[in-house]
């Protein structure tokens, strides 16, 4: 089966859609669907222009995009869900709490994969004969489990990104770098060290 990661912000309509379409071109090789929703969704609505043109510099298309409600059934059937802030983490929680152990903030699970990145043969691998969706279902609960062991950040605020909607061009060029850094280092970890396409 397909293995699904679940990107959630608020308006899904800037930070979650770009991590969406982020992550999804790193991990095209594998058999994983990616999708994002926003917990108060502005539904039917295009990534700003703003949001679009920036994206656009930085490789990616959101002209497609329309904002999507997140519902229960998204969260339930995400092997990974990827919240753009501690808020939204907790908003996911709080609609189906057994998907506490599947759920990360974006930057949470970058410092995760990036304690373990230089620690080759510490995180579940699978064996040649792993389905997609075994290996990455074994790595997001090797993630549940050491989340705790991982240093924290000197702020908590560090494990949020930015809401750029409605903001300079500045704040939104600093929200998608952030994504970007995190969904680089996701994206290395999900893929076992695999060579990142390259940025254009």
């Amino acid at each position: 089966m397909t293995f699904t990661i679940l990107t959630v912000c608020t308006g899904n309509v800037c930070r979650s859609p770009f991590a969406e379409v982020d992550l999804e071109r790193y991990l095209k090789d594998l058999d994983v669907r990616v999708t994002s929703a926003g917990t108060g969704a502005l539904v039917g609505e295009p990534v700003p222009e703003p949001g679009q043109r920036l994206a656009r510099e930085m490789g990616i298309d959101l002209s497609e995009h329309r904002g999507r409600q997140m519902l229960e059934s998204d969260v339930q059937e995400a092997g990974l869900i990827l919240a753009l802030t501690r808020e939204h983490r907790k908003a996911v929680v709080s609609t189906s709490p057994a998907a506490l152990r599947r759920t990360f903030t974006l930057r949470e699970f970058a410092r995760i994969a990036d304690h373990f990145a230089a620690e080759a043969g510490t995180t579940p691998a699978g064996d040649e004969n792993s389905s997609d969706e075994d290996r990455l279902t074994s790595l997001v609960a090797f993630s549940a489990r050491v989340r705790g062991t991982i240093p924290p950040p000197a702020e908590n605020e560090d494990l949020d990104i930015t809401d750029p909607f409605r903001q300079p061009d500045s704040v939104y060029r600093e929200s998608y770098d952030a994504i970007s850094r995190a969904v680089e280092s996701i994206a290395r970890f999900l893929t076992a060290g695999s060579t990142p396409p390259a940025r254009n």
